[in-house]
C-alpha cells in the first residue's frame, strides 16, 4: 500500500517537477513553457466557473422576472395591426384594449405586438393575453422553462468556448515564441560547435 501511496503522489508532483526540478538538461524556455501550461490550464478551469455562475445567474433572474408577471386577458376596442403590412412603416403596430388589474380595476392601454403578440389580425372585441407586471402594465410574455435554460445554457456555453479559444490562442503565440527562442540557440550553439565537428572529417 505504501508503494501505491509513493507513486500517485509522484503522479501528483510530477508538474511541480517538471518547473522546480532540478535537470541538466531543462532549459529556462523550458519552464517557461511548463507553467505557461499550468497559466492557462488555471485559468481555463476558472473560466469554466465563472460561465457556470454566468448561467446561474441568467437562469435565476429569468425566473425571478417570469415570476413577477400575472396572466390575464385584454378586450381590443379596435382591430389589431394586420400582420402582411408589417414591414409597412405607415401601418398599424398598436391596438387600444382594456384589461384588468388583480384588485378587479379596470385599465386602458395601447397593446403592441411585443407585449400582445395575438393582436395581429384581431379583430375589436376579441380578447388576446397579456401579461402584466406588478404595476398593472403589458409586458413582453415571459420565456418559456425551456427557453430559460437554453438561454443560460447558450451563454455559459459562448463565454466558455470564446474565452477557451482566446486562451489557446495566446498559448499558442506564447509556444511559437518560445520555439523561435531554442531554434536561435541552436542556431547558435551549432555555429559555435559545428565547425570543429565536421573540421575532424
Amino acid at each position: 500500500m505504501n508503494g501505491k501511496v509513493r507513486q500517485g503522489d509522484g503522479r501528483l508532483a510530477r508538474p511541480a517537477r517538471l518547473i522546480f526540478g532540478r535537470n541538466e538538461l531543462r532549459r529556462p524556455c523550458d519552464r517557461i513553457e511548463g507553467t505557461l501550461l499550468l497559466a492557462v490550464s488555471a485559468a481555463f478551469l476558472t473560466v469554466l466557473a465563472l460561465a457556470a455562475l454566468l448561467a446561474g445567474h441568467i437562469y435565476n433572474s429569468q425566473r425571478a422576472a417570469a415570476a413577477c408577471l400575472r396572466p390575464t386577458v385584454a378586450i381590443l376596442s379596435e382591430p389589431g395591426p394586420v400582420a402582411a403590412n408589417a414591414f409597412n412603416p405607415t401601418a398599424q403596430v398598436q391596438a387600444q384594449a382594456t384589461w384588468r388589474l388583480a384588485d378587479g380595476a379596470k385599465r386602458s392601454g395601447l397593446l403592441t405586438a411585443s407585449t400582445a403578440p395575438a393582436i395581429d389580425d384581431a379583430r375589436a372585441g376579441s380578447t388576446v393575453p397579456v401579461w402584466l407586471n406588478r404595476s398593472g402594465d403589458p409586458q413582453p410574455p415571459p420565456p418559456a422553462q425551456d427557453e430559460i435554460v437554453a438561454n443560460a445554457l447558450t451563454a455559459g456555453t459562448v463565454l466558455s468556448t470564446g474565452a477557451g479559444a482566446l486562451l489557446a490562442f495566446c498559448c499558442w503565440l506564447a509556444r511559437r515564441a518560445l520555439d523561435r527562442h531554442r531554434l536561435a540557440r541552436w542556431e547558435r550553439a551549432w555555429a559555435a560547435t559545428g565547425p570543429r565537428w565536421t573540421s575532424r572529417y
